[in-house]
């Protein structure tokens, strides 16, 4: 089935020349289904190829999914057109009245910066609170991640020596889990960032579960409230070729970067990427659509205030 997605959205266009089905509001309109909700709110500074990356991992699963994009009203995007937002995005307090399915919080590229002093840290801690009780199950990506550990168990993160940067492996805690469901003995994610979440400082914290993990880059999935939360710490919804345009940038503009570990074949970046974490990368978010999205969320989405825990069999 589908993702269902505003009209005009620039995605649309560069999936279809993926070959991946997607759906106008027009068309979507005459089914009549109840569509999962899943709202977006994108942080991050490149919006387009942001939103064809989630759209491309949400329309692969037999569900119809109706997406909406939201942007923070205390902070104006500099690298996005302000007609792109205007015919696209919502402001969060425009949709703060409303019940939804699942979301998806992005990373930022504030890494850096305390959590105090970034401009927007005062709404993006209510976007945290609200999506508690107006959300079924939330997945915080990379900064937002760390944000949303930091703000909800006062988990601090780590400046790395250098940059984590590449695609790495990574183990299943507990394999009967059902986001795994599906899963290989080891998998893939891409991470590019500048700060960690150091394991010891997760230790005897009540409601906070350590999924998957990596001998190179770390904790790398949390979940709490059984799901109500999960705190990626990676970029599963990375397309082939982002790492090589992050690197390419940076060595353009003369920044220090090393070569992405684990991507190029043979560690040449005049070949293609070896591409390790779709198949995962899809298998992650269908399982998050399925178990902890459409299986729980209840029909009437107001009654998503009245839910505390997600009690999941393993």
């Amino acid at each position: 089935m589908p993702v269902k997605i505003p009209n005009n959205l620039p995605a649309i266009e560069l999936l279809k020349k993926e070959n991946i089905f997607v759906m106008n509001e027009l068309r979507a309109n005459e089914q009549d289904i109840r569509p999962l909700r899943v709202i977006i709110l994108n942080l991050m500074p490149l919006k387009i190829s942001t939103e064809t990356d989630f759209i491309r991992l949400l329309s692969n699963n037999p569900l119809q999914v109706e997406i909406e994009f939201i942007r923070l009203d205390t902070h104006t995007p500099k690298n996005t057109p302000a007609e792109h937002l205007e015919l696209f995005y919502k402001g969060f307090n425009e949709i703060s009245g409303n019940y939804y399915d699942g979301m998806i919080i992005t990373g930022a590229p504030v890494e850096l910066l305390e959590f105090e002093d970034v401009s927007y840290w005062d709404e993006i801690k209510k976007v945290f609170d609200w999506a508690k009780r107006h959300v079924t199950s939330t997945l915080y990506i990379c900064w937002a991640a760390q944000g949303a550990l930091y703000h909800f168990f006062d988990v601090g993160k780590i400046p790395l020596k250098s940059k984590l940067f590449g695609v790495f492996k990574h183990q299943v805690l507990n394999k009967k889990h059902p986001l795994f469901r599906g899963f290989d003995d080891e998998f893939y994610i891409p991470h590019s960032r500048h700060t960690t979440v150091a394991p010891t400082d997760l230790e005897g914290i009540e409601g906070l579960t350590v999924l998957a993990e990596s001998p190179d880059a770390g904790v790398a999935i949390l979940a709490s409230r059984g799901g109500r939360e999960f705190y990626l710490t990676g970029h599963s919804e990375y397309s082939p070729n982002t790492l090589h345009e992050e690197y390419t940038r940076d060595v353009e503009k003369g920044a220090p970067i090393e070569l992405p570990k684990y991507y190029y074949e043979g560690d040449d970046p005049t070949n293609p990427p070896v591409v390790r974490w779709a198949s995962h990368a899809n298998l992650l978010f269908n399982n998050w659509l399925n178990y902890f999205v459409y299986q729980e969320t209840p029909f009437e989405l107001a009654k998503i205030a009245d839910l505390k825990e997600i009690k999941q069999e393993s």
